[in-house]
């Protein structure tokens, strides 16, 4: 069930370009905050834009899912992926990719609204195994335990905060049914 005025939809191939600025900002606000997602901070404009035009791309391809969580003014205020281009061996799973959430936008449930599309999604696309990462200790870790993923293990010293630190990285997996 999404929160009150959040619509969390699947992106089409055709609009995935048009999106690369407000998911840009999306990024930016979340590293800005801290989060732990492959960038440093300060996190200039022209590298988050190369970024999700990238994403889009592979959305293109077909070699990702990308979810998006509006508000009631269609303002983008979440996202997550489906990272879908995996080895032949493997055509059952898909890693999870950037969950953000735009920080005026948290505790308000999109985060598991992104979830329970994700895990939609992730079956319409044959994936029955899915795996994350995320910083260990970090409130994601929480959000993700609620949603029905199982604790792998953690890596000490596996990334870098956006000021710098080390941070350990906490990898989880959902096994879905249908």
């Amino acid at each position: 069930m999404n929160p009150p005025a959040i619509t969390v939809r699947r992106v089409r191939p055709e609009e995935a370009d048009d999106l690369a600025e407000a998911l840009a900002e999306v990024l930016m606000d979340c590293v800005e905050g801290g989060a732990s997602v492959s960038f440093m901070w300060p996190l200039g404009r022209d590298k988050a834009l190369a970024f999700w035009r990238r994403v889009a791309s592979g959305v293109r391809s077909g070699e990702r899912v990308l979810l998006v969580a509006e508000d009631a003014q269609r303002q983008v205020v979440g996202t997550v992926q489906l990272l879908l281009d995996l080895p032949e061996n493997q055509p059952h799973r898909a890693d999870v990719a950037k969950m953000l959430v735009r920080r005026s936008a948290r505790r308000q449930g999109v985060a598991q609204a992104l979830l329970a599309a994700l895990d939609r999604e992730a079956l319409c696309e044959g994936r029955k195994v899915l795996v994350l990462d995320t910083v260990t200790g970090g409130d994601a870790e929480r959000v993700y335990e609620r949603a029905g993923w199982q604790r792998v293990g953690s890596v000490p010293r596996y990334a870098l905060m956006p000021d710098g630190a080390f941070c350990a990285t906490t990898f989880f997996h959902k096994q879905l049914a249908r």
